[in-house]
């Protein structure tokens, strides 16, 4: 097998004390997925407000669609180019702070108003809010991810690591709220109410974090090293560098695809359980979400040097579509219990490992003044993934 060559030449690993700059690319990591996640955990309160509208499904492609536009203007207007790091963190952490409000803020609009239908434009403005989230994705992600690509692995590591500790925390508190209070229309409002406190809590202390980032010694000393000018500002460049990395960011592509086709909304729709009853798509989830966060912090102990085998494990993953559909239409022991978990954890961790694996690889398979660049074409294309697989999930309702 072809191994990668690492033509980068990375600034020499300097000293972290105590680890800060990797916790804090961790929490930033977290703070960057923990709206998604919030929004699809309290799905079963938007299903009860409208549950003709598919809420999982409609919640992903607006969210998904919404963060790749944000990728792609960043890659085609030379404007980004003259906006500092801290300032697309702040601006996008705070669009995350805006769009998470607006849902509490139509409920406690109802509630002060006595009204006894939702208001008219409530769905529209619920969308619209999750589409303000996709753009704050798309602006947060590109830009910690485009600047982990310049850093050593261990900061990239911890970057996803942190993405998929955002789906164990909010799977806790899930679990916590559905176990303690009632499962009546006020006891879903305040789970959901809780889901978005606690994430918007979360969000401002990424804002804390993000500016704290540049003046930890460390971090001065990486940046100080590094090429001044942006490479935000050349679609002609981007698809350059794109072409240099064209089989990882195909093998990122397929992983979404195949992911996000599946999950949440087959998990969360489609299955049932005599036994576990409404607890199941909660246990499947969370099952999902630990399994991504295993995977993606076994990188921080072994990463293969070989992109090529990353990319045909990235593949086969395409052998899920049929392992779930005999577990929907199939003999009635694969319809169980067992065979979804374990299917549903080898989901998470082939999506977990295998992401992180090529997000470290593939911009330091570049020279180092185009790493940066190589990580955004490597988020692009996860977006495009992303979106793929959201409207591919579609078809499981056909």
């Amino acid at each position: 097998m072809e191994a990668v060559k690492l033509v980068s030449s990375d600034p020499s690993e300097r000293r972290d004390t105590y680890r800060v700059a990797y916790i804090i690319h961790f929490l930033l990591g977290a703070g960057n997925l923990l709206p998604w996640n919030a929004l699809i955990t309290a799905v079963d309160y938007f299903a009860y407000l409208y549950p003709t509208n598919h809420i999982e499904k409609v919640f992903s492609v607006a969210y998904m669609t919404s963060s790749v536009v944000v990728l792609l203007v960043m890659m085609s207007w030379g404007g980004w180019s003259k906006t500092t790091l801290r300032l697309r963190m702040n601006l996008g952490f705070s669009m995350f702070v805006m769009s998470l409000m607006i849902a509490p803020v139509i409920d406690w609009a109802s509630s002060s108003t006595k009204l006894k239908e939702r208001p008219s434009g409530a769905y529209g403005l619920t969308v619209a809010a999750v589409v303000i989230c996709g753009l704050a994705d798309g602006l947060v992600g590109g830009s910690l991810i485009g600047s982990a690509g310049k850093l050593p692995k261990q900061y990239m590591q911890a970057v996803f690591a942190g993405t998929a500790s955002s789906g164990i925390i909010i799977s806790m508190l899930r679990i916590i709220t559905k176990a303690s209070l009632p499962q009546t229309p006020k006891g879903l409002k305040i789970s959901a109410h809780l889901y978005f406190m606690v994430a918007t809590l979360f969000l401002l202390c990424c804002i804390v974090f993000s500016n704290l980032q540049h003046k930890l010694p460390v971090m001065q000393q990486y940046h100080q090293s590094l090429p001044q000018e942006s490479t935000l500002c050349s679609g002609t460049k981007f698809w350059a560098v794109a072409g240099k990395i064209k089989r990882p960011a195909f093998g990122i592509f397929i992983i979404y695809i195949v992911t996000l086709s599946i999950f949440p909304g087959f998990i969360a729709e489609d299955l049932e359980s005599k036994i576990l009853k409404d607890w199941y798509p909660i246990l499947l989830i969370t099952v999902y979400n630990l399994a991504d966060l295993i995977g993606k912090s076994l990188t921080a102990f072994y990463v293969p040097q070989s992109i090529t085998r990353a990319i045909w494990a990235a593949t086969a993953r395409l052998l899920f579509y049929p392992l779930f559909i005999v577990c929907l239409h199939g003999p009635k022991w694969m319809k169980t219990e067992v065979p979804m978990v374990v299917l549903t954890f080898m989901l998470g961790f082939t999506n977990g490992y295998l992401t992180s694996v090529l997000m470290i690889l593939a911009p330091k398979s570049v020279p180092f003044t185009e790493s940066e660049l190589s990580a955004i074409v490597m988020t692009v294309f996860l977006g495009f993934g992303l979106v793929g697989g959201s409207v591919l999930g579609w078809f499981w309702i056909l």
